[in-house]
């Protein structure tokens, strides 16, 4: 386990208390996904923290598959009668025995893999995500990566920043076509977030 994930693991009911309300950005984009995957549609949810967004996504009439990488989110979870899986996305197995998913939804969890891993993780969701499936991710903006302690959690987290152009090309080298990147988003403590979101191509990466 990594520091970052041991990190969450410690105060993981701290932080699903801390953002258990959704921004309007984020359900506008939850709102605008179910509209266009359809009722019904399978997601896989990459990073579930506390189960906010996949609550909002079943309301819609999406089926989650809710994962995280931090056994203590997946334990919550679970402590609240949902299934759920402890995934890492660069080294599990992303398969489901139901077939390829619709969509994939990584708000504010794929900023915390390494910029060289990046490209990895895009290309093995892309290979279990179905020909026209979306992607939906959203990132901290900036430059460079780093340590930062803030909010919630007590110890030290990694942050991988990224400008729209760089993300962009990295999302369209694993197999996503359609891409999309808004900039600029004010988050807490004024931090500026991307936000992306791209096809599923019809040839592998």
């Amino acid at each position: 386990m990594n520091e970052t994930v041991r990190s969450y693991d410690r105060d993981a009911a701290a932080y699903v208390a801390s953002t258990a309300t959704m921004t309007a950005s984020v359900r506008a984009r939850i709102e605008n996904l179910a509209a266009r995957v359809g009722p019904g549609a399978r997601v896989l949810e990459i990073g579930s923290g506390g189960g906010r967004d996949a609550l909002a996504m079943e309301e819609l009439g999406l089926r989650v598959r809710r994962t995280d990488v931090t056994p203590a989110f997946v334990a919550l979870l679970r402590e609240q009668g949902h299934e759920a899986d402890l995934l890492d996305p660069l080294v599990d197995d992303l398969t489901s025995p139901d077939g390829a998913y619709d969509a994939v939804w990584a708000n504010a969890s794929l900023l915390h893999v390494a910029r060289a891993d990046l490209h990895a993780v895009l290309a093995r969701l892309a290979s279990v995500t179905r020909a026209g499936g979306a992607l939906l991710v959203a990132v901290k903006e900036g430059d460079g990566d780093g340590w930062s302690t803030h909010g919630s959690i007590t110890s030290r987290r990694h942050f991988t920043y990224w400008r729209a152009e760089a993300l962009g090309q990295v999302v369209a080298d694993a197999g996503w076509t359609d891409v999309e990147v808004r900039s600029g988003l004010e988050g807490k403590r004024s931090e500026s977030w991307l936000e992306l979101s791209a096809v599923r191509g019809t040839v592998s990466p």
